[in-house]
């Protein structure tokens, strides 16, 4: 059995992280799929573009998962730590009915899957502005 792989980006913007709201009532970190022959860096960016207009650096891997994205769904999440500029404002594209920064103690009342929760965690916006810095 093959499961698809998708990209997704912890992507803070000073001390705020960027979420897309999804058709699932769930808000969800931006990303999305790779094409042909693009790496899984050259993905995120221009997922994270497509989906929120925001132009972000792309750092590490900070979480894999298995993600039950609907029921009988499986995919493979890579997160990555991601950076854009502190005054950068994201703009929701077609894929998302919104698209929002949120401080992270603004997180606890969303309906946020755990696993992004996570990789959320595992990125602070400290290393996002070291990673801006490079």
């Amino acid at each position: 059995m093959r499961w698809p792989v998708s990209v997704k980006g912890v992507v803070w913007v000073g001390e705020r992280v960027v979420l897309a709201y999804n058709a699932r009532k769930q808000w969800e970190l931006p990303g999305g799929r790779l094409d042909p022959n693009e790496s899984l860096e050259q993905c995120l960016a221009r997922e994270i573009r497509e989906e929120t207009a925001l132009d972000a650096a792309v750092g590490p891997l900070v979480g894999a998962y298995v993600f039950d994205a609907i029921p009988q769904k499986r995919v493979v999440v890579l997160a990555f730590g991601c950076a854009a500029s502190a005054d950068a404002l994201p703009r929701a594209s077609d894929e998302h009915s919104e698209v929002a920064l949120f401080d992270p103690d603004e997180l606890d009342a969303l309906v946020v899957p755990e696993r992004y929760r996570d990789a959320i965690a595992h990125w602070s916006p400290a290393e996002a502005g070291q990673l801006l810095k490079q």
